[in-house]
């Protein structure tokens, strides 16, 4: 500890050291780095189940902390022994949230542009027909359940379906969910702007805060885009209403318009917030250079 403060203070104490410190623009771009990636990992702690495991995490590690200021000995030694196996047995309780932390993050638009590799984009004839499709079951109130893929692949999905591999219209949409019709029950899968496959079973969430009001479409949907960058359309065959599932989201009540500008507008949206991210960093950076 003293060494810690040396480090800063010096050794007569005073701020000299710290002040008279060169401080470069790499050193403020490596804060702010640092500060983005803390920024980033709370908030994704904060939207998983783990939030609640976390907090507890915390409360133990404060109890540790206090006790090794009060000088409890015995206490200090439990906590000790217990951190060579915490950290193994904190990857096996956030398994499932490391998973897809790691799985966002080779999904992340920047990486992927990086490498120049990008999802599967949508035309406009696919979103069209999506559109039309839809509006025209939820008015008669056949229930429906479409997957769009872009870049985390559903072939674990697509197998549990019916091939068919055909090109997307939305006749075709409207003839498959058709009531007492072989492929009506289960989900289509698109990709590449082709109906890869129908009757497909989707993951469903257990997601313990999902209105009762939602069916088992509703909680598939949900489930796959907890486990997956895809976006899935729902059509309620109770009420007709039009919703989608992202990123471990539900958007309900939703119209042509709103699926048409998901489907085709997503990347200029990601160039967008790109762009603004990469301006802030920099704008930061200069200010620090300037104060330099």
């Amino acid at each position: 500890m003293d060494g810690f403060f040396s480090n800063f203070f010096g050794s007569d104490g005073s701020l000299s050291h710290f002040l008279y410190t060169t401080f470069q623009i790499t050193d403020l771009l490596d804060i702010i780095v640092v500060a983005f990636l803390i920024y980033e990992v709370m908030i994704w702690i904060r939207r998983t189940r783990g939030w609640i495991l976390f907090k507890g995490i915390a409360i133990v590690l404060a109890v540790w902390i206090v006790a090794g200021a009060l000088n409890l000995n015995m206490v200090v030694w439990v906590f000790e022994r217990a951190f060579n196996v915490g950290i193994l047995a904190i990857i096996i309780i956030f398994q499932p949230e490391l998973r897809r932390a790691l799985e966002r993050l080779g999904t992340s638009n920047v990486f992927n542009n990086m490498i120049g590799f990008n999802s599967n984009k949508i035309n406009e004839k696919t979103a069209v027909a999506m559109a039309e499709s839809m509006s025209a079951m939820s008015k008669v109130k056949t229930g429906a359940l479409i997957a769009v893929e872009q870049v985390v692949a559903l072939g674990e999905y697509e197998q549990t379906g019916i091939p068919i591999d055909a090109e997307i219209s939305s006749q075709l949409l409207i003839n498959i969910f058709e009531k007492n019709t072989p492929l009506h029950d289960g989900a289509v899968i698109i990709r590449q702007n082709r109906v890869l496959a129908a009757t497909c079973y989707l993951p469903l969430s257990d997601n313990t805060d999902i209105s009762k009001e939602m069916g088992t479409r509703h909680r598939a949907a949900l489930g796959l885009s907890e486990v997956s960058d895809a976006k899935v359309f729902i059509v309620s065959e109770e009420t007709g209403a039009m919703s989608m599932a992202y990123e471990g989201k539900i958007y309900r009540n939703i119209d042509e318009d709103f699926i048409r500008k998901e489907l085709l507008g997503n990347e200029e949206t990601n160039k967008t917030r790109r762009d603004n991210l990469f301006q802030r960093l920099l704008k930061n950076a200069g200010r620090g250079k300037d104060k330099s």
